[in-house]
């Protein structure tokens, strides 16, 4: 059993993301990691309609690409173990940015809509022995908008249905997080290269997923980090 080097919130070009899901697993593997965690954007129906260009301009996923995405995914995972020793988690970020929620689902195979209510898209990823993550809660854009702030004004109804909740995001640390004690973890949310530079999860566990997502939820042995470059393992 080890400590491992973990990010569980990473963007590719199935939605948003700078950098191919090859580019990604090539600049974390090489980087030295351990786990990853690639979690696409699927966003809600109702800010698709809002927003009124196709899903592919949008930058996002609906359920139609969910099968060739999860097949890409295994196939990328199947690479990242091979060439660098890392375990690539499937996921995907349940965006809904009408209701003003974003939850990392992790190890899901099924999809999961991001219509359904914060209890209802939690119970969907527990049916599939998945992990939920509150995703930024306490966070601020440019604009001073919380775009899951709906997860944060209701964080004691929530509090212990999701497996953690996280404690930092890229270069922001929400200290109020912190202070309630939640299950934690500490991701990039990483959409370009520089957002590799952030905070990290460290987990002491063993380096397979199921041992990953029960060191989450049992949250004993966990961490966080400041990457601020070079490679981590030689």
């Amino acid at each position: 059993m080890q400590w491992l080097y973990c990010d569980f919130h990473i963007h590719t070009t199935w939605s948003d993301g700078k950098y191919s899901l090859d580019n990604v697993v090539s600049l974390y593997g090489e980087n030295g990691f351990d786990v990853i965690a690639i979690t696409d954007h699927v966003l809600d129906s109702e800010s698709i309609k809002r927003y009124g260009r196709p899903v592919l301009e949008l930058q996002v996923m609906d359920r139609s690409q969910f099968s060739a995405y999860q097949e890409a995914l295994w196939e990328a995972a199947r690479r990242a173990w091979e060439r660098y020793g890392m375990l690539l988690i499937p996921g995907v970020e349940l965006t809904n940015n009408t209701d003003r929620y974003h939850i990392l689902a992790l190890d899901i195979k099924e999809y999961i809509s991001p219509d359904l209510t914060v209890e209802e898209i939690i119970q969907a990823i527990r049916r599939q022995q998945g992990i939920s993550v509150a995703c930024h809660p306490y966070f601020r854009n440019h604009s001073g908008d919380d775009p899951s702030f709906h997860l944060w004004e209701n964080h004691e109804r929530y509090a212990t249905l999701f497996d953690a909740w996280e404690v930092a995001n890229r270069d922001d640390l929400f200290n109020v997080v912190g202070l309630k004690k939640f299950n934690y973890v500490a991701n990039s949310d990483f959409h370009e290269k520089r957002h590799l530079l952030s905070w990290k999860t460290l987990l002491r566990c063993e380096k397979n997923a199921e041992s990953v997502k029960e060191a989450i939820r049992k949250n004993d042995r966990v961490s966080l980090f400041l990457y601020r470059g070079g490679k981590i393992r030689q």
